[in-house]
């Protein structure tokens, strides 16, 4: 592939952002984005944005937020899936040879709206929304489904939740939140069976950009220098009905891995040093890993992943984020050393069922 990632910028992560409009969110890490990159917002031939209308609390949100992303009199597109799909939007307009240097925005200030409230308001109207389906019930069909598959025990899930929440601590840029017991997590309440509230990442707001060009823009400009590489990309919408094939199968996720590293010319996910997955459960952490069946020369998400903090329309954006940091050697106190070559997962709809898996190296 022909695109490179010059700067990017998280916001930092909070439950809830206070003392600042989404606007001026969005605007501060776009701005941060453009000068980690060392780049004038005068210079950009376009803008790709990722955000939701009922997530942000307001209709056509672009129509406010284009310009604070950065998109004034600039080439304008928005994508409405993830964060992590922005990245695919905005890759397609850089391979197209159209646009050379574009700004990549995503965030999601969840506190601004309430969030099961709009999930369950994103379920078909005549069946599953009358039942009252949500995202942590949907979480929950897939928690009991995969436990059943896999052999997953609640054991299992618990000490994945410690893992995570003792790599999120260590993660300057998340949430460092207090590493609960193993009892508080055993006998946390239900979400709904066998999904417990302390097993489930709780969603924060947050905010990601990045500064994406082409080869040619940078064989143009040698005074600039990329950070990363994108090698390999690819996404993949499984059926709506929660079926049993669909819930346990996780076709998508593993085709979608496969595909991104066949672009990027690797012979099996065996020669990726780091894969940050978009695990909004311990239980998908589990049955992820189970069917990855990575070697122990890969960390798997050593930021923490959604753990560590999840503005959830964009955690695959922040993972995508947490990989680039990665082999570029700038990820703080969770750098895996030696990192070449690292994998960015992002999951979308109810019970993963869209993902897009994402793969950069070094340069």
């Amino acid at each position: 592939m022909d695109t490179y990632i010059l700067g990017l910028s998280m916001h930092p992560a909070s439950a809830h952002v206070a003392d600042k409009r989404l606007e001026e969110m969005v605007f501060d890490t776009a701005r941060a984005a453009l000068d980690d990159a060392g780049i004038d917002r005068q210079e950009l031939d376009h803008i790709t944005i990722a955000a939701s209308d009922e997530l942000d609390g307001r209709s056509i949100s672009s129509m406010l937020l284009a310009a604070p992303a950065g998109g004034y009199l600039k080439d304008e597109i928005k994508t409405t899936d993830s964060g992590l799909i922005g990245l695919c939007l905005e890759a397609l307009r850089i391979e197209s040879g159209r646009f050379h240097l574009g700004l990549l925005s995503s965030w999601n200030k969840t506190s601004k709206a309430q969030f099961e409230d709009v999930m369950r308001m994103r379920c078909e109207p005549f069946y599953t929304r009358p039942i009252g389906l949500n995202m942590s019930i949907a979480d929950g069909l897939f928690a009991q489904a995969v436990s059943d598959s896999y052999g997953i025990s609640e054991s299992d899930v618990n000490v994945a939740v410690q893992t995570s929440y003792r790599r999120a601590r260590e993660n300057h840029r998340g949430m460092r939140a207090t590493v609960p017991s193993l009892a508080e997590i055993a006998t946390s309440p239900y979400v709904s069976v066998p999904l417990r509230k302390l097993q489930q990442a709780r969603v924060t707001d947050g905010g990601v950009s990045m500064v994406i060009c082409s080869s040619t823009w940078l064989s143009k400009h040698p005074d600039h220098a990329a950070i990363a590489r994108l090698s390999g990309l690819a996404w993949r919408i499984d059926d709506y009905q929660l079926g049993a094939k669909r819930l346990s199968g996780l076709e998508g996720f593993t085709e979608t891995f496969g595909k991104a590293a066949s672009m990027a010319g690797l012979r099996d996910l065996n020669e990726l040093d780091v894969v940050e997955l978009d695990s909004q459960t311990a239980f998908h952490d589990v049955a992820y890993r189970n069917v990855l069946e990575l070697p122990d020369t890969c960390e798997v998400s050593p930021s923490g992943g959604p753990f560590a903090q999840n503005p959830y329309f964009c955690s695959g954006l922040v993972n995508a984020a947490e990989a680039v940091l990665q082999v570029a050697g700038r990820a703080g106190a969770v750098q895996v050393d030696g990192a070449k070559r690292a994998a960015a997962h992002g999951c979308h709809g109810f019970a993963q069922q869209g993902n897009a898996v994402a793969i950069f190296e070094g340069v």
